[in-house]
């Protein structure tokens, strides 16, 4: 078996709890390196990788390994996240990258195309996906029990941010200068790319409201409303709900899902015998464990990292996931320019930005089209 060799750069809570907890599970990555900014950080992972060889900043460890990487995974603050990933492609290095993929449109543009010129595969950490309960959710629409969804509502709330390790200030989503935003952009992404895959397609326009009940300069209280060719998506994500909890329902042509957590319940409509019209209900319930409440999410990591590995073995350089995730950075962007807007629904523009003969599969290379 061929291991693949990996570098982290950046490793706080999820880093360590989630994405390094899940290498130790495999046996077919080595991880060889990482960088933290921060000394408590470096110690941590000197004590949990005692043979990588431990740097002060991702530079130092893209000079030092030279060509004995094959992949970085990016778990820094959203604000760095450009220039680790395009400073990986850069030295012809595949990069997993945590959401959001960048802190603008400007830099997730960037970090596509420069995937594309330089042949290696970006990737995000669109980790919701993989949640088991989340998959039972494709099977019931798979197997059209509800017919065509047209509406669906997305909620998540936290009773405060999440919070960094000790080591390296542990409040940094509440910065905006690194994190680029508050709650939409720490859970918008996962809110956006489930919408995208239950209305099947991709929003055109979004209104959007925004509140900051403290004393930062992220907001902390974030709900929009997507129109889409096929329906209606709505969200509201709140970091001052008094429970940890993720609820979201979805309503087709013939009944609906609706997701608490572990727990799922399908309503199906049957018709009453001797064609009176009248409808019946058939409900049925089930709890997934998903475990959404380890913040880590480390359960779903192989799921996901699997993927990853996909995309490698197929040459998908700039395939859907990244796609989704340039779109994912658009609606946060935009549902912001709303928000500051009174509220205003603004369209949005597609991906022509991203057309061009550094994106498009001009050359015969396993580039994934977004013409």
């Amino acid at each position: 078996m061929h291991k693949l060799r990996g570098a982290i750069v950046g490793y706080g809570f999820i880093m360590q709890e989630g994405h390094a907890a899940g290498y130790r599970q495999r046996a077919d990555v080595d991880i060889v390196a990482i960088a933290d900014v921060a000394e408590e950080r470096r110690a941590a992972a000197r004590a949990d990788w005692p043979e990588a060889r431990i740097y002060d900043d991702y530079q130092a460890l893209l000079d030092g390994e030279g060509g004995r990487l094959d992949f970085v995974d990016v778990a820094t603050p959203p604000a760095d996240h450009a220039a680790v990933t395009l400073a990986g492609l850069d030295r012809g290095l595949h990069v997993l990258c945590e959401k959001p993929l960048a802190a603008s449109i400007d830099e997730a543009r960037a970090m596509l195309r420069g995937a594309a010129r330089a042949e290696r595969v970006v990737y995000p950490c669109h980790n919701y996906r993989h949640a088991p309960v989340i998959k039972a959710v494709r099977a019931i629409l798979d197997s059209g029990r509800i017919g065509k969804v047209h509406l669906v509502t997305l909620q998540t709330f936290r009773n405060t941010h999440a919070k960094g390790v000790a080591g390296f200030r542990p409040d940094w989503r509440r910065e905006r200068r690194l994190s680029g935003g508050g709650i939409a952009m720490d859970h918008g992404s996962h809110t956006f790319y489930l919408a995208f895959d239950w209305l099947g397609g991709y929003p055109t326009a979004i209104t959007a409201r925004a509140a900051t009940m403290g004393p930062f300069d992220t907001e902390d209280d974030f709900s929009c409303s997507l129109r889409f060719p096929t329906g209606i998506a709505s969200a509201h994500l709140s970091w001052n709900a008094g429970v940890r909890k993720v609820l979201y329902t979805l309503h087709g042509e013939r009944g609906a899902v609706r997701v608490e957590d572990d727990d799922i319940e399908v309503a199906v409509q049957e018709r009453a015998a001797g064609g009176s019209g009248n409808v019946n209900w058939k409900f049925e319930r089930e709890a997934i464990r998903s475990d959404w409440m380890d913040s880590s999410h480390v359960s779903w990591f192989n799921s996901l990292f699997d993927d990853f590995k996909g995309a490698l073995a197929r040459g998908e350089y700039v395939g859907r996931d990244a796609e989704e995730a340039f779109r994912c950075v658009q609606l946060i962007a935009t549902a912001y320019a709303s928000a500051r807007d009174g509220s205003r629904e603004l369209p949005l523009v597609g991906l022509a930005a991203l057309e061009g003969d550094d994106v498009r599969d001009v050359h015969n290379r396993k580039v994934v089209s977004h013409g």
